[in-house]
């Protein structure tokens, strides 16, 4: 399949969620991918909210692109959700700041708190989110598809992009004037938390500088493991 036919595909598939699974969300974790769909959806004026999850821990590149990304696309404003104070204080007093590199239990309650509870905030009423998941972007995602049903949350899930390649991507971002976190230049091409995240070697997997300690077999932070 051509890009133009991916691109086609994905434009339409944007506008099927709109138009079918109305209210839907789209999640914006600020990464190369969502910024591609952010565009998309300002472009073609498609009616999906955007929401991004702002953990607390979030390198300094991530929020400048979060203000640029407000200016840019004010006609698709982001909401942003927080993790809950109380549980944020419990588990940093009880287990320490940075405790997540203890262990993987420790690192998923942490994940739970800053990623998974605002999650389910920003989807509570919807019928569909959206996501900038690719299948070649690590071992956990190669049997996605571009819809499928989200049992832990209970409701549609799309992953537009799922068919694109990095060379793909890149070459909408570049060609469409698409700002980008700043990272991706510093050989960061999966980015989350600045205490979970590092660039990556020549030849190393996309996502290997995340949770780098961790059995990339099974680093996901929640967000979209099958239930």
């Amino acid at each position: 399949m051509s890009f133009e036919e991916k691109l086609a595909d994905t434009i339409a598939l944007l506008h099927k969620i709109a138009t079918e699974y109305s209210p839907a969300v789209f999640a914006n974790s600020l990464g190369a991918e969502d910024m591609v769909i952010t565009d998309l959806i300002a472009k073609h004026q498609v009616d999906i909210q955007i929401f991004s999850l702002d953990t607390g821990r979030l390198p300094a590149q991530t929020y400048a692109l979060m203000q640029k990304s407000a200016v840019q696309y004010s006609s698709q404003p982001i909401q942003v959700f927080f993790p809950q104070t109380a549980a944020t204080e419990r588990f940093v007093n009880q287990h320490g700041i940075n405790a997540f590199y203890e262990s993987v239990e420790l690192r998923k309650a942490c994940c739970q708190i800053r990623k998974m509870e605002p999650l389910k905030r920003a989807l509570a009423g919807k019928k569909a989110w959206v996501t900038g998941l690719r299948r070649e972007q690590s071992p956990t995602r190669t049997d996605l598809g571009n819809q499928e049903f989200d049992s832990g949350n209970g409701l549609a899930k799309f992953n537009p992009l799922i068919e694109w390649t990095e060379k793909e991507v890149w070459g909408y971002i570049k060609a469409n004037n698409v700002p980008y976190n700043a990272l991706h230049d510093q050989h960061y091409p999966s980015i989350g938390c600045e205490p979970c995240t590092r660039a990556v070697a020549m030849g190393e997997d996309v996502r290997a500088g995340r949770w780098w300690w961790e059995d990339p077999a099974n680093k996901e932070c929640g967000l979209h493991v099958k239930k």
